[in-house]
């Protein structure tokens, strides 16, 4: 009897190699785990949601769509809103790099900028440098286009200039990506001195830089530092992403890239592969609402909030703890980095610690290079401060328990 079509059926072709080798990240996974609405997280970067000016927000929509509804709900420019752009440009020289309407893309969240860049700079095999530790969504994207990643050392005061030149002889790298602002996940500021330095690294090795910027308007003490893009070597080699996730919603999904005039030309017929262009009402609502609304008078009230859950966090971790743990105090964004004495390991504790309806994340997963098992990264922003301090409870008891246990 012949064999049935069935048995003659190939098997499914595999995935891409570069899905295989990509994994989930593990900041979405761990918020998957603590959704529950009993715990108390400090593992992800979510912005407050009873600070989002929800009234404002809706009032941009309603009068978008009440007067200009043809246009607010029809195809748009893959550039992005012109109303939008000029705005966005205003408030980036207002914050000392003269900007354009035309310098500027608009993307659906600052990632998809990034995927981007990322699509129009790097073939299989290109390397690319990053701060050690670094952004996780970053290390994903770079895996996913194939790219070589090598890490660049830190220290308390961010990346090393002196070893990002060394290596950058030795790889000969295509780009650089750094959060110079508020880093995530060590929320550690650059100086102008060394933003001096990598620029001037960048012109002289010839390698993009792709300069992330999702924290730098929330600033609580200080004085703000530069772009990298506004120095002396940087000006044609540098791709600026910005949020509004952070300003006004994440749910928005909208971030800007500014770019040289050949990199964003790339970067549009990348973005037309991808999705054509960002949602178009919620592009016009965002620009009616820099119009009418007063940003820089929510922002004041956003980082006074953020400043206090800020103190309430890093004030309270000496006795959260363990005896011969380090952390920093940032002076603005959304994270504290923190490192538990030698023998810890932050992995390994986290399921015990959920168990007390708390919880961080590691820090191990942010390492490009040999991760330090003892880093965990924690997130102030999401509660308010009598929330923090039981969170802070939780913990010591959970710390205290787990190493007792051995």
């Amino acid at each position: 009897m012949p064999d049935s079509p069935l048995d003659r059926t190939a098997p499914v072709p595999e995935l891409a190699a570069r899905a295989a080798r990509t994994g989930s990240s593990p900041v979405r996974d761990i918020l998957a785990l603590t959704s529950r609405p009993e715990v108390i997280s400090f593992a992800g970067g979510l912005p407050a949601p009873e600070l989002f000016d929800a009234e404002g927000i809706a009032t941009a929509f309603r009068q978008v769509l009440t007067e200009a509804p043809r246009r607010a709900l029809q195809y748009s420019p893959s550039e992005g809103d012109p109303d939008l752009r000029a705005a966005v440009a205003a408030r980036s020289t207002t914050r000392g790099l003269p900007t354009a309407p035309d310098d500027l893309l608009i993307t659906t969240g600052s990632q998809q900028g990034l995927t981007l860049l990322a699509t129009a700079l790097l073939e299989p095999g290109d390397v690319v440098l990053v701060e050690d530790p670094c952004y996780l969504a970053a290390l994903q994207i770079f895996s996913l286009a194939g790219a070589r990643v090598v890490p660049v050392p830190t220290d308390d005061e961010g990346i090393d200039p002196a070893a990002l030149d060394e290596i950058a002889a030795r790889e000969k790298p295509r780009l650089l990506y750094i959060v110079p602002t508020f880093q995530n996940p060590t929320g550690r500021t650059l100086s102008a001195e060394r933003r001096a330095a990598v620029a001037e690294v960048a012109a002289r090795r010839g390698l993009w830089i792709a300069e992330d910027d999702p924290y730098g308007e929330l600033r609580f003490e200080g004085e703000p530092q530069p772009w990298i893009a506004s120095f002396p070597g940087a000006e044609d080699r540098t791709a600026l992403l910005g949020s509004f996730s952070k300003v006004m919603a994440p749910g928005l999904r909208l971030g800007t890239l500014r770019a040289p005039a050949v990199l964003r030309r790339a970067c549009v017929i990348a973005k037309q592969a991808a999705d054509l262009h960002t949602s178009t009402v919620d592009q016009a609502a965002a620009a009616r609402y820099l119009a009418v609304a007063d940003l820089d008078a929510h922002l004041v009230r956003v980082r006074g909030a953020y400043r206090e859950r800020r103190n309430a966090l890093v004030d309270g971790l000496a006795g959260a703890l363990p005896e011969g743990s380090r952390w920093n105090r940032p002076a603005g964004g959304m994270f504290v980095w923190a490192t538990l004495p030698a023998g810890y390991d932050a992995t390994a504790l986290l399921p015990k610690v959920v168990r007390h309806d708390v919880a961080y994340v590691p820090g191990a997963p942010f390492f490009a290079g040999r991760p330090d098992p003892a880093a965990m990264r924690l997130s102030f922003v999401t509660h308010p401060p009598e929330e923090i301090a039981e969170g802070l409870v939780r913990l010591r008891k959970a710390l205290t328990e787990a190493h007792a246990e051995g």
